[in-house]
This record gives structure tokens, sequence and C-alpha cells, in this order.
């Protein structure tokens, strides 16, 4: 471990500085919100402390990862993966005639899927559902003789599989990669992702709300300026941490970088996914437990950077590892 830490120390002190810096924030941001002025104030507060609230969660996480090992932390990404495709069939209209796809998309490929990670199959979790249920689907759909436009129906069923499991599943994925040749861990450099992607989508948000400018079209909360300022802080906190990874300086700044902007994509898309289902622009209600509801807007930036960071760490430090 690069800085002379030991893999424990380093643990302590990422969980010991994310602990201190969301106290404080959540502390700032319930005191500012009970002396917001006008509405406009007020609901810039709230998206801003939905975004701090989503520390605990990856306190959470760390602590599974440093405490419970990794079989728990698969369970926790699964039960993420199980709320997140039930709003987003909440918001996809389906049918009756659905039925049995959707208990194969929540009963078999949820297990699936993580029990092929856990077991450390990366051929099985790569493949299970962008090929072997893309091809399933339509024909159980099928059997069901309901041609009522079928290809739309299908076509939202396999969209939920891909964002909602396949593409989470990489997150917990980066956990099991085997980095003792640079001394580094698995663990560890799923952290750094994690840490990486929020501090970039919590940044984005706060500069956002405080500094305004031109909004995006796909996400009301985000202006252009906000959201590069976001990509920012998320590379300068990839250069603070880049310690803990396999990586060298540069090559972590990299990794950041293709890590923020594959974020910023995956909002793109989630959003437009959302809004031509007729979802609501806002964020789900404030006062709705956090990890039943609002997944699809807060997790959307994971959706597209965790499968990214996964396969150019693979590529780069695992497979063609004495190439580079």
């Amino acid at each position: 471990m690069r800085l002379g830490f030991t893999y424990q120390e380093a643990y302590i002190i990422l969980l010991v500085g994310l602990s201190l810096l969301t106290a404080i924030g959540t502390g700032y941001g319930s005191w500012a919100l009970h002396r917001s002025a006008t509405p406009a104030h007020r609901n810039r507060l709230l998206a801003i402390n939905s975004r701090v609230r989503m520390a605990w969660w990856l306190i959470v996480i760390f602590t599974i990862a440093f405490l419970f090992g990794h079989a728990t932390l698969l369970i926790l990404f699964a039960l993420i993966s199980f709320f997140l495709l039930r709003e987003f069939i909440a918001i996809t209209p389906t049918k009756p005639s659905d039925h049995y796809a959707l208990v194969l998309a929540f009963y078999i490929a949820i297990p699936v899927q993580y029990l092929a990670i856990g077991f450390d199959q990366p051929t099985i979790f790569t493949l299970f559902i962008p090929v072997y249920l893309f091809l399933a689907l339509p024909v159980l759909m099928a059997l069901s003789r309901d041609t009522d436009r079928y290809l739309e129906r299908v076509a939202k069923v396999q969209w939920g599989l891909m964002l909602c499991i396949f593409c989470v599943s990489h997150a917990p994925a980066i956990a099991t990669l085997d980095l003792t040749r640079y001394n580094s861990t698995g663990p560890l450099l799923m952290l750094f992702y994690l840490l990486v992607i929020y501090v970039s989508d919590l940044s984005g948000v706060v500069a956002s709300a405080i500094l305004g400018r031109k909004i995006l079209r796909f996400n009301t909360n985000r202006t252009v300026l906000g959201t590069t300022i976001g990509c920012v802080c998320g590379i300068l906190a990839a250069a603070c941490m880049y310690w803990i990874t396999p990586f060298r300086f540069w090559q972590a700044l990299l990794m950041a970088l293709a890590t923020v902007i594959s974020g910023v994509i995956g909002d793109l898309v989630f959003n437009c996914v959302r809004l031509s289902m007729g979802a609501e622009r806002s964020l789900a209600d404030e006062g709705d437990i956090y990890m039943t509801r609002g997944l699809l807007a807060r997790l959307a930036p994971l959706t597209f950077s965790a499968p990214v960071f996964y396969h150019l760490t693979t590529i780069f430090f695992i497979t063609y590892k004495d190439a580079f």
C-alpha cells in the first residue's frame, strides 16, 4: 500500500473522513433548510440534502466491505437492483401477459447475476443478461400470444434488466478483482470508484444550485456549469485517493475522467427514459424511504460508469497487465 498504510488503515481513514464530512453536511443542510426564505431556495436545498444523505449509504457499503465481507455486499447490491428495477417497472406500462417475463426479471435474473459475481464467474455475469436473457425474454413473452405492442414491451423489460441489474452489478464486481500485484485490493478500488462518482454527482448538484446558469434539458436540477464543476471535483477526489488504487497518479486521473463522463451520460440516458415514460421531473418526495424510491434519479450516474470502470480496469490492469 502506498504512503505506508495497511489495507485496514486505509479503510479506517476513508470511513472516518467520509463520516465527518457527511455529518457536517447533514447538519448544515438541516440548519439551512429550516431557514430557507423562498420555495426556490428550499427546492435547491432539498436536492442537495438528498445527495448528502446518499453518503450515509456509502458509509454502510464501506462498513459492509470492511467488516462483513463480499457476500453481504452482494446481498446489499442485489436489493438495490431489486428496488431499482421495481421503480423502473412502476413507470413502464406493462400488461398481465408480461407476468412471467417480470418473474424472470425479478426472481431469476437478479439471483443468478449476483451469484455469478459471488462465485467469481465473469464469463457468466457479463453474458447472462445481454446475451441469454436478451434472447430468452422475447420467446417467453411471445408464448403469451399477446402481440399488442410486443416489441415495445420486450424492449422495456430488456432495458430494465440491463440498466437496473447488469450495469449496477458491475459496482460490487469491482471488489472481486485480484489486484495483489499492485499492492491494492478489489474492495478498496470499489470504494475509490464509488467516492469518485459520488463526489462528482454531489458537487454537480451543489454547484448547479449555487451558481445556476444554463439548465440541462434532461435534468432540471443540473446546469452545464454545475455539471462541469462536478466532473472536475470527481477528478480531484481521484487525485487525493489514488494511493489506495493500483493506478499511477496520471492513470487514476484518466480513470476518473472516464468515470465522471460516463456518469454524466448515464444521468442523461436514465432521465430521458424516466421522462419518456411520463415520470415526474422532480426527485421522489423527500419524506419517502430513501432506498425504496427515487433510485432512478440518484443512481443514474452509476448505471453507465460502473461497467466502464470495471472493464477498463480489467482490460488494462488484469488482461493486458504486462503490456502497460
